[in-house]
């Protein structure tokens, strides 16, 4: 059952008040009862219903941690498909006729003659435009930088010639026994803007109910991360602007250049984080920590398992669908709230 129909389902058994056609007249409103005024006795089994809840909370956080190592598991058997998609876009292997066959084939068969000669002029200017058979798949990762706005809203013009040298993205999750964490890996072929083959980032999780809130536990959640330290070459680091200002010397009238670096928007600040103070988070920190962790976590569930949709753009297509019932639900449930507050209004429970 999906989202919307479990929400129908919910409203339908109780969810929506009934309309005022069918209260009779001369009902009372019904009032909820208070926990405070609740019956000692009845208090008293209340208080061993949320310890069982508890007990369920507890449950559910030893099903999320099992589910990390089937994830960490199920990663290595992903792995030899993600190695051969590496090699393919890095041009160090060429695939077979028979690998490089697909639906699209024989759909162009049935497309209109008009279109396939449209489509043959287009294939023959971008051929003889590049003469030379471009290594592998050019620009594979920057073109889903590109695509996705989550991306490409850190993605600056001074970026772009580096994330040309980026070959792959891969995620690896903690070794049983350890702390839950997973790792993004961002591999580098050599470039002249930092030493580093790869890049990466680490996202610490928690799976357990909270000792001061653990109703509130809905499954593992993001609680820290770390970056690494980039080794840029001389003059090439993008994550900072070079400013240059003459001063002149107030008593001898001569003239010196000061240097300044100030820091700005990059990509790669990606692997800086901020972090937590232990005096607690402003609005913005904890709005620069959430998105943080949530672009982390596309990076594992979206980006990685489906770079070549991303790549062609279909993987939007589909987003851009769930974002559309997302948003129609909560249309619905405003619609809904608003109704209820209407009945509520016209209800003269002393008719």
């Amino acid at each position: 059952m999906d989202r919307k129909n479990e929400k129908s389902e919910a409203k339908g058994k109780g969810g929506n008040k009934p309309p005022q056609s069918d209260k009779p007249e001369g009902l009372e409103v019904e009032r909820i009862v208070n926990f405070q005024f609740l019956p000692k006795m009845v208090k008293r089994r209340v208080y061993a219903l949320k310890r069982l809840q508890l007990q369920s909370a507890n449950i559910e956080a030893k099903f999320y941690e099992e589910v990390h190592e089937l994830e960490r598991k199920y990663a290595g058997l992903y792995q030899p498909i993600f190695d051969k998609r590496r090699d393919i876009v890095a041009g160090t292997i060429e695939p077979t006729d028979e690998e490089c066959e697909w639906q699209s084939d024989r759909e162009e068969e049935d497309l209109a003659e008009d279109l396939q000669k449209k489509a043959a002029l287009e294939e023959k200017q971008a051929d003889s435009a590049g003469a030379d058979d471009p290594k592998g798949v050019p620009e594979f990762w920057l073109t889903i930088f590109k695509r996705v706005d989550m991306l490409g809203e850190m993605l600056q013009d001074h970026d772009e010639p580096i994330l040309k040298h980026l070959q792959d993205i891969t995620v690896r999750f903690s070794e049983p026994g350890q702390p839950m964490s997973f790792t993004l890996e961002f591999h580098f072929e050599p470039n002249s803007y930092f030493s580093n083959s790869v890049l990466t980032k680490v996202y610490k999780m928690k799976s357990e109910p909270d000792a001061e809130d653990p109703f509130s536990f809905e499954g593992p959640e993001i609680i820290d991360c770390e970056g690494c330290k980039i080794d840029w070459q001389k003059g090439k680091d993008v994550t900072v602007k070079i400013i240059k200002k003459k001063q002149k010397h107030k008593g001898r009238g001569t003239v010196r250049t000061v240097t300044k670096e100030l820091p700005q928007d990059s990509f790669f600040n990606f692997f800086s984080p901020v972090k937590a103070s232990a005096d607690g988070m402003d609005e913005d920190l904890e709005c620069t920590l959430a998105t943080d962790f949530e672009i982390g976590h596309f990076f594992r569930e979206r980006v990685i398992p489906r770079a070549v949709l991303y790549f062609t753009g279909e993987a939007l297509d589909d987003d851009d669908e769930s974002y559309e019932e997302e948003d129609l639900e909560e249309e619905e449930e405003d619609l809904d709230e608003e109704g209820e507050e209407e009945d509520e209004g016209d209800y003269d429970p002393t008719a």
